[in-house]
């Protein structure tokens, strides 16, 4: 039986996304780093450096998100061969926690892209445009996100959201490894410390403010229009 992280992952924005590269991992899989985050063949140049390191995106992917993908799939695997509700029930923190850590993760890869590719570029168009009108401008929405995201107590990620309610983008957070269920998910950022701590030590804002760099604002918008429709 597919838990609600297992559906969500067969959304078409995160199954298209991953498929044609994807290392089969039991019955979840762990995307291959794309090319805006693995070092880009110019000149030697590393990917995502000096905003994020190369050793910090390695570690990342190959230890951390795969930690989550054979959690989820072990959990899905004991839920499903469960004898039980109350087994079943016991299982459901592990799937939260594991397919949360896969959802997001999967997102966030896609969440950046190097300077040489537009990494950090807004350009004018529906996202920028919604920006400046549900925040004020660019800066000032950079100013929320960080300020919310930096605040966050322990573990969690900070989010750009679509309200489906109000129509409008909001900043807001989640703890641990929750996916964003409130809003539709425009951009992500990951501030559990082995998102940045080689780099950045304890110095959050550093990290936050340097993101912006590469985020990959066309991934970003082609998120936003889908959402808005």
């Amino acid at each position: 039986m597919l838990s609600v992280a297992a559906r969500a992952l067969s959304k078409p924005n995160v199954a298209r996304a991953f498929a044609a590269s994807a290392r089969h991992v039991r019955g979840f899989q762990s995307a291959t780093l794309p090319p805006s985050a693995i070092r880009l063949q110019c000149e030697g140049c590393v990917a995502l450096e000096p905003y994020i390191s190369e050793e910090i995106m390695t570690l990342h992917h190959q230890k951390h998100h795969q930690t989550y993908v054979n959690g989820l799939n072990a959990a899905e695997e004991a839920y499903a061969s469960a004898s039980s509700v109350k087994e079943q029930i016991a299982l459901q923190a592990a799937i939260k926690f594991n397919g949360g850590g896969h959802i997001n993760h999967s997102l966030f890869w896609k969440n950046l892209a190097p300077a040489s590719q537009d990494g950090g570029k807004l350009v004018e168009g529906p996202l920028k445009k919604a920006i400046e009108k549900d925040f004020g401008s660019v800066e000032a929405f950079k100013k929320e996100f960080n300020t919310k995201t930096a605040a966050i107590q322990g573990s969690g990620w900070g989010w750009l959201g679509y309200n489906s309610g109000t129509g409008k983008l909001e900043v807001v957070t989640t703890s641990n490894q929750d996916p964003l269920i409130s809003h539709v998910p425009i951009i992500g950022v990951d501030i559990w410390e082995h998102a940045f701590y080689l780099q950045y030590k304890n110095v959050k804002p550093d990290y936050l403010n340097a993101i912006w760099n590469v985020i990959n604002f066309k991934e970003a918008e082609s998120r936003f229009t889908a959402a808005a429709k």
